[in-house]
């Protein structure tokens, strides 16, 4: 199936422990028609020498500083050529080799501008320690906690170049932002593939310390108060909450 071509991101800084299993889950994939991009922030170990291994295979490749994850995503979406976009960090990796030809095939059969799947947390021996289910979606969910896996988020290029990308004011929620400015605000119909098609190593950077915990809410009230979130204060509360049944 040729499919719509995807442009595939990668964000990286210091991953020399991570970046070569994520990109050979790329270029592993079944479906050849992508575009791959790789945004390194300037890192100081290995991960430049390890990625240029694999320059040949790689669309674009830049190293250089830059204000953080979603200001590197961005470098990424403006070089996009896809019809497709979608990420995946040095960290995570696609859960099988058919992951992208599955997407591709729902983008061309489906009347969808976004697609988005389940996501499985594993430890550094690859157990899976937490399932991201989060289903379909309905209208006004993320009013109560709702929201998909960033990961598993694909969407059209068409919609950055209509709505925006990410902001670099929301901290830790750039990726709850967009997805809520996109689906909730704008409601841009979104896809259920309900189908694991991310493995994600454990440690997000929001999650790290109670510091990081308490600024990443504000971050996240910041978004729900900007993108009509009914009640800000107790959709703050739900959003948590909804963690505890992915461990089961």
């Amino acid at each position: 199936m040729q499919g719509p071509k995807i442009s595939i991101i990668t964000v990286a800084y210091n991953a020399q422990i991570t970046i070569e299993r994520c990109i050979n889950s790329v270029f592993g994939q079944k479906f050849k028609n992508i575009q791959y991009i790789i945004i390194d922030g300037g890192s100081t170990d290995d991960t430049c020498r390890i990625i240029e291994n694999y320059k040949e295979k790689i669309d674009v490749f830049i190293s250089e500083p830059d204000k953080g994850i979603y200001d590197a995503m961005n470098k990424g979406i403006a070089l996009a050529t896809g019809d497709v976009v979608g990420t995946i960090n040095a960290d995570d990796f696609f859960a099988d080799d058919n992951v992208l030809y599955d997407i591709a095939r729902v983008f061309s059969e489906q009347n969808t501008q976004i697609l988005y799947g389940n996501l499985d947390y594993i430890d550094p021996s690859d157990k899976v320690i937490r399932k991201w289910r989060s289903g379909k979606y309905s209208r006004g969910m993320f009013n109560w906690g709702w929201m998909p896996p960033h990961p598993t988020f694909y969407c059209k290029k068409s919609l950055f170049d209509k709505l925006g990308v990410y902001k670099l004011d929301y901290g830790s929620a750039g990726d709850y932002e967009l997805m809520l400015r996109f689906i909730h605000l704008n409601n841009i119909n979104a896809y259920y593939l309900n189908k694991v098609l991310i493995k994600m190593v454990v440690g997000g950077v929001s999650n790290k310390s109670l510091n990081n915990r308490v600024q990443a809410m504000r971050f996240d009230f910041k978004a729900m108060r900007n993108n009509n979130i009914f009640l800000p204060i107790m959709t703050i509360l739900f959003k948590p909450l909804r963690k505890i049944a992915q461990f089961f």
